[in-house]
């Protein structure tokens, strides 16, 4: 039996010395179940240390990620794999980012362009999904972090 979100964050609080009322969100990466589950694999392993998301998809009022932040991160099946905390935030265009942030996000292998590729068709399908079309300007949210549970 898996551990509900509720008692893991319990667990973490207690092993991190935290109130059990701070403030976590609970999310997976990615559009698929494979996706999501080999990054939270790569963020369980120390290997993805960062992340990219367009700041333009976050809709009104939906909480936009903070320095301090607690993320427990989840697998495909919506299992908790790990807690990170936010480091680092900052807004970039896209064809800014650079080959340092893509290593750190540990995908593939960790090259600019092995990055490029992978969010570009990713960052399509989403803009996609909602009627707009991507663009090499759009503006990022670019998140460091550190796995701490």
């Amino acid at each position: 039996m898996t551990d509900t979100i509720k008692d893991y964050w319990a667990r973490c609080c207690k092993k991190l010395h935290l109130p059990e009322d701070t403030k976590y969100e609970a999310w997976s990466f990615g559009n698929t179940k494979e996706m999501a589950d080999e990054l939270a694999d790569l963020v369980n392993r120390g290997i993805k240390t960062a992340t990219t998301s367009s700041y333009e998809l976050y809709e009104a009022g939906e909480y936009v990620p903070q320095v301090g932040d607690y993320n427990i991160i989840l697998n495909g099946s919506q299992e908790p794999v790990c807690v990170t905390q936010t480091k680092v935030t900052y807004l970039m265009p896209y064809y800014l980012i650079s080959p340092e942030h893509a290593w750190h996000e540990g995908e593939g292998d960790r090259s600019y362009f092995y990055w490029k590729k992978v969010h570009d068709d990713f960052f399509n399908q989403e803009y996609q999904a909602i009627g707009k079309e991507f663009y090499e300007q759009a503006p990022m949210l670019c998140e460091v972090f550190e796995k701490v549970y």
